[in-house]
Formats: structure tokens, sequence, C-alpha cells
């Protein structure tokens, strides 16, 4: 019975994994950019003598879905969509290289340019810094040009690219702060054929509907191990009883 418990309580744990990586999809439904989450269960078989009766369940984040989202124009000049499977290089809070879909760039009041989640973002000689100008623009290809404050409309000066990359030939996972990295340490080369559409966002790729489905099955898979645990709870009573002797 005891055995059948602990069972119990790995796939309800399980459960509680599942309600949790959807629930951060919900939450994340309109963020800009934003990669679903996919959690992945399997059987963990005890290996020994005896038969494979049970098997503990183990539930974690796999992977993200890489599909792309809806793209919409806003007409904001430092709003960038990546084209394809192109990723842009920003520097986590570690210091070190990662990468993401948002294209809601910032600049702060130092003129450091980040993303809407306050990333700075990566370009051909580190973090880019943008100096005060009347105009930006960012071109197809990643390039950042500006008219500097009170300079000639006909003359833009180019500042910067901006560092994008292609995954592909990579494995890169997803961390907690939902920006990707390379498996293992290490970071992308740019990628040259990698392109932007500016003044446009890349919306949420977080199918609603769905993920509403799999929040009930994640309760109805909790419900059904409620009632196991029930059932083992009348199993050892009733085991109990047999072996009570008579007064």
């Amino acid at each position: 019975m005891d055995r059948l418990i602990y069972t119990s309580l790995s796939a309800m744990r399980g459960a509680m994994s599942q309600q949790t990586t959807t629930a951060n999809n919900l939450a994340n439904v309109n963020t800009v950019g934003f990669r679903a989450e996919i959690a992945n269960t399997q059987a963990l078989w005890l290996n020994g003598p005896g038969f494979d009766a049970r098997a503990p369940a183990s539930e974690e984040v796999k992977s993200a879905d890489m599909n792309a989202g809806a793209v919409f124009e806003t007409g904001r000049a430092l709003d960038v969509a990546m084209d394809a499977d192109a990723l842009l290089s920003v520097q986590a809070p570690n210091g070190d290289e990662a990468y993401t879909r948002r294209g809601d760039l910032q600049l702060d009041d130092s003129g450091l340019l980040t993303t809407g989640d306050g990333h700075p973002v990566l370009g051909d000689q580190g973090p880019i810094a943008l100096p005060p100008a009347d105009e930006v623009r960012i071109d197809k290809d990643g390039s950042i040009w500006i008219i500097p404050t009170g300079g000639d409309i006909n003359q833009p000066q180019k500042v910067d690219r901006l560092k994008l990359v292609s995954a592909q030939g990579s494995q890169t996972i997803k961390g907690i702060d939902g920006l990707f990295r390379v498996n293992g340490g290490g970071a992308l080369p740019a990628d040259p054929q990698a392109q932007v559409t500016s003044s446009s966002l890349e919306g949420s790729n977080v199918n609603a509907t769905q993920a509403l489905v799999d929040m009930i099955d994640a309760s109805r898979a909790w419900e059904t191990q409620i009632k196991l645990l029930t059932t083992a709870r009348e199993l050892d009573t009733a085991s109990a009883d047999l072996m009570r002797l008579p007064a």
C-alpha cells in the first residue's frame, strides 16, 4: 500500500508541474515574442528484482514551442520582429549572452538599448548605446541608423547592428527568465542571413484555448490521483480488519 501511495504522490507532483507550466503560458499570452513552454511526463521504472508493477512519474519542462507568433505593425521605430527562426542576442543578468524573440526595444536614460523586460541588446561591438538623435531607423538586416540631434536628415549615420543568430544545428534551452541559452554554455555566431521586420512586433505563440484544455486535463489527473489515494486507504483498512483477531 505504501508503494501505491508514493507512486500516486509522484503523479500528483507531475500534475502540479503541468498546471504551473500551463499557468505560466496563460499569464504570458500577451507577452511580446513569448514562446510557450512544453512540459513532458515520463515513467521512471525502478530497476531491481521482481515485476515492473509500478513506475513513479517525472514531469519537467523539456523545451519551448518555437512556432512563430502573429506579427503586427506598430509604426514605432524601435520595434522589430525577428523573421524566420532568428533570435536577438541580449545580455543576461549574469553577464552571459542569451537570446530572445522579444523585439520591443527601449532606450534608457543613458542611451542603452534594451528589450522591454530590461535586458541590454547586443550588437557587433557588445551592448548597444545610442547617442541623442532626432530619428532612429533599423534596417532589414538589423543595422541601426540615426540622425544625430540637429544633424542633416539626408546624412544618417550607422551606429551598430543588432546581433541576430540562428539556433539551427545547436541545442538551446529556455531558462526560467524566459531567455534562451546554448545548452552547456557558449555563444552562437552572428547569422548574416538573419533579418527583421522593423516597426512591427511578434506576439506570443500561446494558444489560449489549448492552454485551458491542458489546465483541465491537469486538474482531472489530480482528481484521479486523489481517488487512488482514497482507494489505497480503503484497501489498508480492509487489510487491517482481516488481520484483526477476535476479542
